[in-house]
């Protein structure tokens, strides 16, 4: 589904230091799910995101597939 055909579009700059939150974790604002608009990616950690990055090297794709639900 386009963004345009699902309604307003929520963008947020995020600015961290992943080397203090390695056990924080990340995902989606759960304010903004609901039934009709389900979590598209499940909560992970920094950590574990840089982990499976360099893994899978530059020119694997997006490391963002990995962590589709």
């Amino acid at each position: 589904m386009l963004a345009s055909q699902a309604g307003p579009r929520v963008s947020v700059a995020v600015f961290f230091n992943p080397s203090n939150d390695e056990e924080r974790p990340y995902g989606p604002i759960r304010e903004a799910l609901s039934d009709e608009n389900p979590p598209i990616y499940r909560e992970i950690l920094v950590r574990d995101y840089m982990m499976h990055y360099g893994m899978k090297g530059l020119y694997g794709g997006s490391a963002l597939d990995h962590f589709k639900l």
